[in-house]
């Protein structure tokens, strides 16, 4: 499901090397993050929400390092929206409707960000080297 981008007025970023213990360090950080923010990490999106960044994550470490020696994660949030994006500069960009009929974690992506009311989308740089996949999922 794609939308329009939206302005959230918290935002931090992680830039981490595109190795698999990055998985972990973006979970981490977005915990800390999040709850710094006063998102309760009893919050029942906070668990999906995790899910869903490691598997963008992991998906990065998968297929983008060799062309990216690093992905950079963004995390945002309002008072009713919880958002983040995994940012690689592999070329590829991925088509976001395919991600219900992909095997494995974009499918895992697409069924948890609908379940919860969220949205996924791929925004591809400016100049084709790299795209970042946004989520947003409501609080």
């Amino acid at each position: 499901m794609t939308l329009q981008p939206v302005a959230l007025p918290m935002r931090s970023v992680l830039v981490a090397p595109t190795v698999p213990a990055s998985v972990r360090l973006a979970r981490e950080t977005a915990e800390l993050t999040y709850a710094g923010w006063g998102i309760n990490p009893g919050h029942p999106v906070l668990g999906p929400a995790l899910l869903v960044l490691s598997e963008l994550v992991t998906n990065s470490v998968r297929h983008a390092a060799a062309a990216s020696p690093q992905l950079t994660v963004t995390y945002a949030a309002s008072a009713d929206m919880l958002a983040f994006a995994v940012h690689d500069r592999h070329p590829y960009v991925l088509d976001p409707l395919s991600f219900p009929q992909s095997r494995g974690g974009l499918a895992t992506v697409a069924e948890l960000a609908t379940e919860w009311g969220g949205t996924w989308t791929v925004r591809p740089d400016a100049d084709g080297g790299g795209k970042g996949v946004w989520i947003t999922l409501p609080l």
